[in-house]
């Protein structure tokens, strides 16, 4: 299982007292073995990253795409790791590359999971609700990839443990995403953006988990006019969690024109963001107990540079 090589790749980090969390929650997925309790979920993870761009055609829909992946070894095109491996769709912000959120992306398949993020609506008059169903599309195609002849996916997707990310546009695409297929079992977003058809009524409509991950200087998508307004809307379970300083463009990895700044540095912000983000995808999208303590308990709710807010 994904969660035993988990543990051995990680064993290591172990100390001889170290225990595994028992606690439950709600979680979304069966449990698997649970990360050992001396895991960082900031940290990579025990499998190498592979990467690969390709065309996903699914759903009727067709566009370019970077997959990251757990791999044999790291680089392109390089075999996908044993067993069966829990697949998210990623949206990137306005105008953005799917390039600027590489590192975030590759600590996703770090730990095991597959990344696909569509390249398409990256122009200036991006359409919200097809890129919602985009992002729908390539979790259908990585779906189909499990069972295609020849993939490098075949018989190395769970397809029963889906989920749906992004940041900005894309963020708001993906809780659109998660309204429209009841196949997502959790959702994370990062400064998600209000968009049309609206995000907030979305939020209200999903029954997976979602975390709203904001940035409290955020000036392009703050917290109050948007991730507050989801989490509101957005019936248990569910997050908000603020960090401390982080600014809208602290959630890829360089600014472009118009970005603004916060008070914490990028990469400050981008390994608080991996931590928050990892550790709720493997708990809620794998069950994994020995997150349940810094994405439920008091690890999450007295974590001084990340603000807690749940319905769980």
């Amino acid at each position: 299982m994904l969660f035993r090589r988990v543990l051995t790749g990680l064993a290591g980090l172990l100390l001889a007292a170290g225990a595994l969390s028992t606690a439950t929650g709600p979680a979304s997925a069966e449990p698997r073995t649970a990360a050992p309790a001396a895991a960082d979920p900031a940290a990579p993870g025990p499998f190498a990253v592979g990467y690969s761009d390709l065309t996903v055609s699914a759903s009727g829909r067709s566009f370019s795409a970077r997959v990251w992946y757990p791999a044999t070894t790291a680089g392109a095109g390089t075999p996908v790791a044993d067993d069966t491996h829990p697949a998210l769709a990623f949206g990137h912000g306005f105008f953005q590359d799917v390039s600027k959120y590489a590192t975030t992306l590759q600590q996703y398949a770090s730990w095991g999971f597959i990344a696909v993020a569509p390249k398409s609506q990256g122009g200036l008059f991006p359409s919200h609700s097809a890129f919602a169903d985009d992002l729908n599309a390539a979790l259908a195609w990585i779906t189909a990839q499990n069972t295609a002849a020849g993939s490098r996916f075949n018989g190395r997707v769970d397809t029963a443990r889906l989920g749906l990310s992004g940041h900005s546009m894309g963020g708001g695409a993906a809780l659109l995403a998660a309204s429209r297929n009841p196949a997502v079992r959790s959702v994370s977003t990062l400064a998600a953006a209000e968009t049309n058809p609206s995000a907030v009524t979305a939020s209200a409509a999903i029954t997976a988990p979602v975390q709203y991950v904001a940035g409290s200087q955020d000036t392009i998508a703050p917290p109050a006019g948007n991730q507050q307004k989801m989490y509101a809307a957005k019936p248990a379970a569910t997050q908000l969690r603020t960090i401390t300083g982080g600014f809208h463009c602290g959630f890829t990895d360089s600014s472009g024109f118009g970005c603004d700044s916060g008070g914490i540095t990028r990469a400050a912000q981008l390994q608080l963001t991996r931590g928050v983000t990892t550790a709720w995808f493997l708990c809620t999208l794998t069950g994994d107990t020995g997150m349940y303590d810094r994405v439920w308990g008091s690890a999450a709710q007295n974590d001084p540079a990340v603000a807690f807010q749940a319905k769980p």
